[in-house]
């Protein structure tokens, strides 16, 4: 049975990736080139110095080529010829860590550094392999090893200042800062982190000098003046918070950091009169940024919700801010983002978003969402509306086609809908998404096929399994379509099978092929899945396709009383074709062909077996959302 998509809508997913800092510097990493050998050993005969040479040469094309097995057989005979030679064994210590063999990778390390001691990159991935294996403590050793044999080396220092934070030693995490210091010099940065540290350690006074410190150095600067004011507040001092922040805003009028400072003051200390006024200074404020407004938004929010979460005093705020002769987009689409989770009435909504569009119309996401909203309104004319409008600021965004051809295929002008599925296949580049351009593909072939262009639909179907071969849809809609014509049944067949298996409880796909298996003339095994169609039919939608096919399957096997049961079934749920009324009369099966012959000799043409079925069956509703 062919799944229709009339009632099919369309989703948008976000991945959201993050990282840690520490693991990352245990990433094993991949087999570096034999290195050549700093110190020849005067002990080997010339014979054995040229036989080593050439192993570790050879073993070093072998690892360039891939070949780490042969590499590492080519590598033990050099360590054989030498076994003073350290970097056999610093090659296979990379070879085991590649083989997740921890512990030989220790060895042979080991084995590198004593007989190499100088050598600083075999004492780097000993480092490296502690970290890797979660022995901070040994960590900490072989990077402060390293640390003394080269001072210069910030990023050992870097390194042993996550160690020792992520053990939680902050005097040496102070001490590694310091030392940071030494090297590269006094920074407002290492200043800041001293302060964290000195945080950390419970030592106010400690960090309360750091940061004064940096304030006094840099006087002009503002942002010290004010960290320190946020620094005072944190700590329950505001009436000096509340003087560096006033300070600020004397030189400075507009500094948004000491205007959003200030706002928090006076929330903190019940001051709420202070604080709207701040909050509408910053908010209406011509040279405020738009993050700045944002975080503020986000803030005033925040303390809305804890405070009962009045949303008409949000909304307000929204609209005197938005209220401007240059309103802001991003603020627009906060506004619709924060009704939507209100769950404010939908039109309200949509006209947020709107909003949104008319200030800056080539806001993808925003577009998204309000086509998202009108077509759950099923307010198609408005889908299309906005996909046009899209065409011209993002032409480029093939999922603006999908939803206009669809809202095109919902009206049932399938003519336009092909065109706009047209356009949006020629927008592909190599960053298409591969579902989005399969399934416009796929929509494509439906059409076709309908359209009688058989050709052009297989050609459609088979570009839709290029991008995703497995479209559980296409593939059910393309075995079917080619069950119908009675030709490459056996690749019709195999294209069922993968939406059965993908879906063994969806009665449309069994439905499909049990079809196929019936024109394969494999009437027994036909007749076992289209029961499980049968039991696992949907009961909202029109069934009468498949009561007629399994009323087919069962007349095959022999089993009349109870075929000529289905067949009216089917005649009763409104499938009253003039084949099916001939097999309730008859009691037989008949195709729709064979029909059309005796009825009609003289027109009768040669073509290949169609299923009784061809013109008449009707859409159903069951499938998978796109």
């Amino acid at each position: 049975m062919k799944i229709s998509l009339r009632n099919i809508s369309w989703g948008v997913m976000l991945l959201l990736v993050g990282s840690t800092a520490l693991p990352g510097l245990a990433k094993k990493k991949k087999a570096q080139p034999v290195q050549k050998q700093v110190v020849a050993d005067d002990s080997l005969s010339p014979n054995d110095r040229k036989r080593f040479d050439y192993f570790m040469s050879e073993a070093g094309v072998q690892q360039a080529a891939g070949r780490y097995t042969a590499a590492f057989d080519l590598m033990e005979h050099a360590r054989q010829i030498n076994p003073k030679a350290a970097e056999p064994y610093f090659f296979q210590a990379d070879y085991y860590l590649m083989m997740k063999q921890d512990s030989l990778a220790n060895l042979a390390l080991q084995k590198a550094i004593a007989l190499n001691p100088d050598n600083l990159t075999y004492a780097e991935r000993l480092a490296q392999y502690y970290i890797g294996s979660r022995q901070y403590d040994k960590a900490i050793e072989a990077y402060e090893a390293l640390y003394q044999k080269k001072h210069t080396d910030t990023e050992v220092l870097q390194v042993l200042a996550q160690l020792y934070q992520q053990q939680k030693n902050y005097p040496m995490l102070l001490n590694t800062i310091k030392r940071l210091e030494t090297e590269e010099g006094e920074s407002e940065q290492l200043t800041l982190s001293k302060m964290r540290v000195y945080e950390m350690m419970d030592d106010k006074k400690a960090a309360y000098n750091e940061l004064k410190t940096l304030s006094e150095q840099h006087p002009l600067d503002m942002v010290y003046q004010v960290m320190l004011g946020n620094w005072l507040m944190q700590h329950g001092r505001e009436k000096e918070a509340y003087k560096y922040y006033t300070d600020v805003l004397k030189e400075e009028p507009d500094n948004s950091y000491a205007q959003m400072s200030l706002y928090d003051y006076y929330n903190a200390t019940h001051q709420e009169a202070q604080a709207h006024e701040m909050l509408d200074k910053i908010l209406l404020g011509k040279k405020t940024d738009t993050d700045t407004k944002m975080m503020m938004f986000r803030s005033y929010i925040q303390n809305n919700e804890q405070k009962g979460g009045d949303s008409t005093q949000v909304i307000a705020l929204f609209d005197r801010v938005l209220d401007t002769p240059k309103p802001s987009a991003e603020v627009a689409e906060m506004r619709a983002a924060y009704m939507s989770l209100k769950k404010m009435p939908t039109d309200t909504v949509c006209a947020a978003f709107q909003k949104v569009l008319d200030i800056a119309p080539d806001n993808v996401s925003s577009r998204l969402q309000l086509i998202q909203m009108l077509w759950s309104k099923k307010n198609y004319d408005a889908v299309i509306a906005q996909s046009d409008a899209a065409h011209e600021y993002n032409p480029e965004e093939m999922v603006f086609y999908y939803f206009g051809g669809m809202a095109h295929y919902q009206k049932m002008d399938e003519d336009a809908a092909l065109a706009e599925f047209r356009r949006g296949v020629a927008q592909i580049n190599s960053k298409s998404s591969a579902d989005l351009v399969s399934d416009l593909y796929a929509m494509m072939g439906d059409i076709l096929y309908k359209k009688k262009d058989q050709a052009g639909a297989y050609a459609a179907y088979d570009s839709c399994l290029q991008w995703k071969d497995d479209n559980i849809m296409a593939l059910n809609n393309y075995a079917y379509y080619m069950s119908e014509g009675g030709k490459d049944l056996h690749k019709a067949e195999a294209m069922s099978y993968k939406t059965i298996k993908a879906e063994p409880n969806n009665g449309t796909y069994l439905d499909t092929y049990a079809w196929i298996l019936f024109m394969e003339e494999r009437y027994a095994e036909a007749k076992t899945y289209i029961d499980q169609a049968l039991k696992n039919r949907d009961s909202t939608a029109d069934n009468s396709v498949v009561l007629e096919h399994a009323g087919d399957i069962y007349a095959m096997n022999g089993m009349t009383d109870e075929s000529v049961d289905f067949w009216k079934q089917a005649y009763t749920d409104g499938h009253r074709t003039a084949v099916l009324k001939w097999k309730i009369d008859n009691k037989q099966y008949i195709s729709e062909e064979e029909l059309e012959r005796r009825n009609n000799p003289k027109k009768a043409q040669t073509t290949s077996k169609k299923s009784s079925l061809q013109t008449t069956k009707k859409p159903i509703k069951k499938g998978r959302k796109k």
